[in-house]
């Protein structure tokens, strides 16, 4: 959902299921079949809407704060993030590292105006050798 500063709101809506981002990604600005069914809006009948738990999602409340401080921020967590998973995936780290590498580069790395695609490539070259760094100190357990 997208809000806008008259109060209005817009929101894309479907069944949860890859192949439609997928898609959408791989003919943008196109649409294409994705292979999954309409969302009919008549069988779920109703929507809930919950304040997010940024105890039980701390991943999303670094994300709220990439968005607040603009700039080069979020190119860092998304770096971060894909390190960070990796590692995860390569059973370097456990699951509830990933928000602590993610965390440790956002407030370890300077962000700065992302004003160019050279500004943005270079502050992600900068978060993936910060994370990969602090995973190093995880493993080495020279730090929690």
């Amino acid at each position: 959902m997208v809000s806008y500063s008259d109060g209005s709101v817009l929101a894309q809506l479907g069944n949860p299921d890859m192949r439609t981002p997928i898609a959408h990604a791989l003919a943008y600005p196109e649409r294409i079949e994705s292979g999954v069914g309409p969302l009919d809006l008549t069988q779920i009948a109703t929507l809930q809407f919950q304040r997010p738990d940024f105890g039980r999602f701390p991943c999303l409340a670094l994300a709220f704060e990439a968005l607040r401080a603009g700039g080069t921020a979020p190119a860092l967590l998304n770096a971060a993030n894909e390190v960070a998973v990796q590692a995860f995936l390569d059973l370097q780290i456990g699951f509830r590292q990933i928000d602590r590498v993610i965390a440790h580069v956002m407030n370890s790395v300077p962000h700065g105006a992302a004003d160019s695609i050279g500004a943005v490539m270079a502050q992600d070259a900068v978060a993936r050798q910060a994370a990969q760094q602090h995973i190093g100190q995880l493993r080495a357990g020279q730090t929690k």
